[in-house]
C-alpha cells in the first residue's frame, strides 16, 4: 500500500492502493497452450494439403520411439549443465550406452542391458567430472574427448565381444527387446475415429493413438523422469544445493555445500541418463541392434533440445517431440511429408507474427514475416524435396531451432566456469 499526503498539512492522509501486478502464465499452462496450438496447425495443415501423414498414428508411434533417445540425452545435458559442468560429451556416454545396452541384454535379458547401459554411460559422466571438477580441464574440451573415447572404447569392446559371436566387429548378435502393451480398446476406439476422416477430430485420435499404441516400459520410465527431474531440482533441498552449484558455486561453498560432490552425482547420473538414451536405440522394438556410430549425433540434438527448453524439464520435453516428430514423419511420410511440414511452419508463424505484433516487438514481427515467405516459397517451388537431403531433416530443424530460441535463453550463470575448492576463503 502507498500513501499518497495532500499540500494541506492539516488534511488526513490518503491510502492508496498499490498497483497489481499481472501474475504469468505458469510454465505448464503454456505449454498446453502452444502443444493445442501445434495441434491446431498441423490438423489444418493436413486438411489443406491431403497430406493425412501428418497426423496419423503411425507417425505419431514413430516419433515417440525416435524422441526417446533425444529426450534422455538432453535430461543428462540439464543435470549435468544445471550443477555448472557442459556436457559436450553425451554422445560419448550414449554410444558406451548402446555397447553396454547389447551386451548385458545378450547375456542377461533387456532389463539387465538397461541396466548396464546405465552404468557404462556413468562411468563416463564420471570420468568428465574427473576432468572437469578435479582437474580444471576446459569443458568443450573434455566433452570432445569423451565422445572421442566413447566411440573408440566401443568400437574396441564390439570387437572383442561380438566379433566372435556375429562375424561382424561393427555389429552386435541378435538381442532381446523390450515387450510393448497398448490401451486395447482406447485404441481400437480411436483408430475407427481416426479412419472417419473428420476435420480435427480424426487429427487428434490419431496423434494420441499413436502415442498410447505399442508403449514399452522404457518409453513410459523416460516420460516419468521428465517430472520426477523437475520435482527434485525445483521441490527438494539435494536439487537446490545442485543448482546452487551452477548459479554461484563460491557462494555455494560458504554455505557448507560440498560443491565437488554435487558435481560429481550431477554427472553421474547425466552419463546414466545419457546411457538410457542409448539403450533405446538397441532395446525398443522397431530399433536395431547394436551398430557402429549408432547414435548419429542424438546426443547433440539432445543438447540443443535442452537449450530449446531453456534448462527446464518442460521445455526439453517439446523441444525432443519436435525433433523426433521431424525425423518421424520423415521416415513415415517421404519427401512429400516433410515439404508439408514446411507449410505448417507457415501457419506456425503466421501465430508467433500476430502474438509479436501484439507485444509491439516490430523487428520480431518482421523476421517472423520473411520466414514465413521463405519457407512458402520452398513449399510453392518444389513438389517434394531432394531424396538426399531428408534424412537430415531433424539435424536442419536444430539449427532453425536454436537460431530462434537463443533470444530469450536464460543459462545458469557459472555454467562452464572453473572452480576450486577453497575459492571463497
Amino acid at each position: 500500500m502507498s500513501t499518497a499526503v495532500d499540500s494541506n498539512p492539516s488534511s488526513e492522509p490518503v491510502m492508496m492502493p498499490a498497483p497489481q501486478q499481472k501474475r504469468a502464465m505458469p510454465g505448464w499452462a503454456r505449454g498446453m497452450l502452444w502443444a493445442v496450438v501445434a495441434i491446431g496447425v498441423l490438423s489444418t495443415t493436413s486438411y489443406l494439403t491431403g497430406m493425412n501423414t501428418l497426423t496419423s498414428s503411425n507417425t505419431a508411434q514413430t516419433a515417440l520411439r525416435l524422441a526417446l533417445p533425444i529426450l534422455l540425452a538432453g535430461l543428462g545435458g540439464l543435470w549435468a549443465e544445471r550443477s555448472g559442468v557442459i556436457n559436450i560429451g553425451l554422445e560419448g556416454m550414449m554410444i558406451l550406452g548402446t555397447w553396454g545396452a547389447a551386451w548385458g541384454a545378450y547375456y542377461g535379458g533387456v532389463w539387465v542391458g538397461l541396466l548396464a547401459a546405465i552404468a557404462f554411460g556413468a562411468l563416463g559422466g564420471l570420468l568428465h567430472a574427473v576432468a572437469t571438477v578435479t582437474f580444471n580441464v576446459n569443458h568443450i574440451v573434455s566433452g570432445v574427448a569423451i565422445n572421442l573415447l566413447g566411440l573408440g572404447v566401443a568400437k574396441y569392446l564390439a570387437t572383442l565381444v561380438f566379433e566372435p559371436l556375429s562375424g561382424n566387429p561393427r555389429q552386435s548378435p541378435p538381442v532381446p527387446k523390450f515387450e510393448t502393451y497398448s490401451a486395447t480398446g482406447l485404441s481400437d476406439w480411436l483408430g475407427g475415429l481416426e479412419d472417419a476422416q473428420r476435420v480435427v477430430l480424426s487429427d487428434v485420435a490419431g496423434l494420441v493413438r499413436g502415442l498410447i499404441t505399442q508403449v514399452s516400459p522404457l518409453a513410459m520410465i523416460a516420460i516419468l523422469l521428465v517430472p520426477l527431474s523437475y520435482v527434485v531440482l525445483w521441490r527438494t533441498r539435494f536439487g537446490l544445493r545442485l543448482r546452487s552449484c551452477g548459479e554461484n558455486p563460491v557462494a555455494a561453498e560458504s554455505l557448507g555445500i560440498n560443491v565437488y560432490g554435487y558435481k560429481y552425482s550431477a554427472l553421474a547420473i547425466s552419463g546414466g541418463l545419457a546411457g538410457m538414451g542409448g539403450a533405446s536405440l538397441v532395446l525398443l522394438p522397431g530399433g536395431a541392434d547394436y551398430l557402429e556410430n549408432q547414435t548419429n549425433g542424438r546426443g547433440y540434438i539432445g543438447l540443443a533440445a535442452m537449450i530449446f527448453g531453456n534448462w527446464r524439464p518442460g521445455g526439453l520435453l517439446g523441444g525432443a517431440a519436435l525433433f523426433g516428430y521431424s525425423d518421424g514423419l520423415q521416415l513415415a511420410g517421404g519427401g512429400q511429408a516433410v515439404l508439408a511440414l514446411c507449410y505448417a511452419a507457415v501457419l506456425l508463424l503466421g501465430v508467433i507474427v500476430v502474438i509479436q505484433l501484439i507485444r509491439r516487438k516490430w523487428i520480431a514481427a518482421a523476421l517472423g514475416v520473411v520466414g514465413a515467405g521463405i519457407l512458402y516459397f520452398i513449399y510453392w517451388s518444389n513438389d517434394e524435396l531432394p531424396r538426399d537431403l531428408i534424412p537430415y531433416t531433424p539435424h536442419f530443424v536444430t539449427i532453425i531451432v536454436l537460431a530462434v530460441a537463443a533470444q530469450r535463453l536464460r543459462p545458469p550463470k557459472a555454467i562452464g566456469a572453473r572452480y576450486r575448492r577453497g575459492e571463497g576463503d
